[in-house]
C-alpha cells in the first residue's frame, strides 16, 4: 500500500492469486480498519520496530513496509496507515444512491 505521496507504507505478506482476490482482502482490511490492533515488536536482525496485524488464525494480514528506529514512531506510524485506510475507503464507496 503507498500514500498519496507515492512512499510505501504498508506490505502484505500473503501472496493473493488473483487480483479479486486482492481486493477482497483489501476491503476486509479497510472494513475492520477502526478495531485493527498492532503488534510491536523489535526486529530480530539490526534496529528498530515493526508493526503487523493478524488475523483471526494469527496469520500476518499487513505488516509495516519498514523498521522504525523508535518504538514511539513505530506506533504514529501505525496510527497513520489506520487513518489512511479510512481515507482510502471513503474514496472507494459510491455516492448514496448509486451501485456499483
Amino acid at each position: 500500500m503507498k500514500a498519496p505521496n507515492g512512499r510505501m507504507v504498508a506490505a502484505s505478506p500473503p501472496v493473493y492469486e488473483s487480483a479479486a482476490d486482492s481486493e477482497r482482502a483489501f476491503a476486509a482490511l479497510v472494513a475492520a480498519g477502526p478495531v485493527l490492533a498492532a503488534r510491536i515488536t523489535h526486529v530480530r536482525e539490526g534496529l528498530g520496530w515493526v508493526w503487523t496485524v493478524h488475523g483471526p488464525r494469527g496469520a500476518v494480514l499487513v505488516r509495516s513496509h519498514r523498521a522504525y528506529e523508535r518504538y514511539a514512531t513505530c506506533q504514529s506510524a501505525f496510527r497513520r496507515f489506520v487513518a489512511l485506510l479510512a481515507r482510502l475507503g471513503e474514496q472507494r464507496r459510491p455516492p448514496i444512491g448509486t451501485q456499483r
